[in-house]
């Protein structure tokens, strides 16, 4: 009577595990569900290779940075040695300016955009 009862009961609970095993894969191959799983892995890939992108832009900056600093030891250009004031000369000499100067190597013109229209 008691093996009856157990391999009843054994039956029963085999029974409705695998029916839920069932239900839940059915559930998994509808439409929209895996219309929904193919999107979640869609952005999830988008992710990682935003972040991988992203992480090779860094590396990149950073050893151009390192590259850079070496040629400039190297060519020794990091020395900052001093340099002379820039020249600026006038490139059309109004003589008629109250602002010009005779001989001045810097001349000043007033700029008003409002004049060209």
């Amino acid at each position: 009577m008691f093996r009856r009862t157990f391999w009843f009961t054994t039956g029963v609970a085999a029974g409705v595990w695998a029916t839920n095993k069932v239900n839940r894969k059915l559930k998994q191959l509808t439409p929209e569900s895996l219309a929904r799983t193919a999107g979640n892995k869609a952005i999830e890939a988008g992710h990682r290779i935003k972040d991988r992108a992203v992480g090779f832009a860094l590396d990149v900056r950073h050893n151009m940075a390192v590259r850079e600093a070496e040629l400039g030891d190297a060519l020794g250009i990091n020395e900052n040695p001093e340099l002379p004031a820039p020249r600026r000369y006038a490139a059309i000499e109004n003589r008629n300016n109250p602002k010009y100067v005779e001989g001045s190597a810097y001349q000043t013109y007033p700029y008003n955009r409002n004049e060209d229209h």
